[in-house]
């Protein structure tokens, strides 16, 4: 696609990283030139940004440059000011003793509410916001959930028949680390065939085919 070609070249120019998987493309801008970037793909035809996401990479297995990310996707509407479709994910890496990046909504308005979201869970602040404040949880709530080293608090699930689900086993088993209480360790869960059968019993008293 014609303004995909054009983001990327502007990028590789540029000498920014640029990574393409499964039809996704991200392209790394520098912190200190976002601002300019937007004004840039804004004028190449990207006039729609559908998405403001942040991520947290404290426990990845992997390096990164950075312990947070904004993600900012960027759309050009096929059908609207010379859009054809084409879209991709400005990816920024902000540093987590400075965690503040440039606000998309002067030319973005609809980036608006996502910012606040990510400052909210994440607490990565969006230079030049309106009025950026928290959206999702209590003013007097401290932190922010989405960060790896929030603490959780967690009460176990109790079932009538005396069952229960303790959320930290449960959190291991859904993630393959420890079966748990889930009886869950990859593949399908321990006990399924079972679980039907007694569906399939109590719809049978009650005159019902499963």
């Amino acid at each position: 696609m014609a303004k995909l070609d054009q983001a990327k070249t502007y990028a590789s120019e540029r000498g920014w990283p640029l990574e393409e998987a499964r039809g996704v493309v991200w392209i790394d801008v520098p912190r200190d030139e976002l601002a300019g970037f937007f004004a840039e793909m804004q004028e190449a035809g990207f006039n729609y940004l559908a998405n403001v996401v942040g991520i947290d990479y404290s426990e990845y297995p992997e390096e990164k440059p950075e312990r947070f990310a904004v993600l900012f996707e960027l759309v050009s509407i096929k059908g609207w000011k010379d859009g054809d479709g084409s879209r991709f994910f400005a990816r920024v890496w902000v540093p987590e003793k400075d965690p503040v990046v440039a606000s998309a909504t002067p030319l973005y308005a609809g980036a608006s509410f996502f910012e606040r979201e990510v400052y909210d869970m994440f607490g990565i602040r969006f230079e030049g916001h309106p009025d950026l404040r928290k959206i999702l949880t209590p003013e007097d709530l401290e932190d922010h959930p989405l960060r790896k080293d929030y603490p959780l608090g967690e009460t176990p699930t109790i079932f009538r028949d005396g069952r229960y689900i303790d959320p930290a086993q449960f959190r291991a088993g859904i993630t393959g680390k420890d079966p748990g209480l889930t009886g869950r360790k990859g593949g399908a869960r321990k006990g399924y065939a079972d679980y039907f059968e007694d569906v399939r019993r109590a719809a049978a008293a009650d005159g019902e085919d499963v």
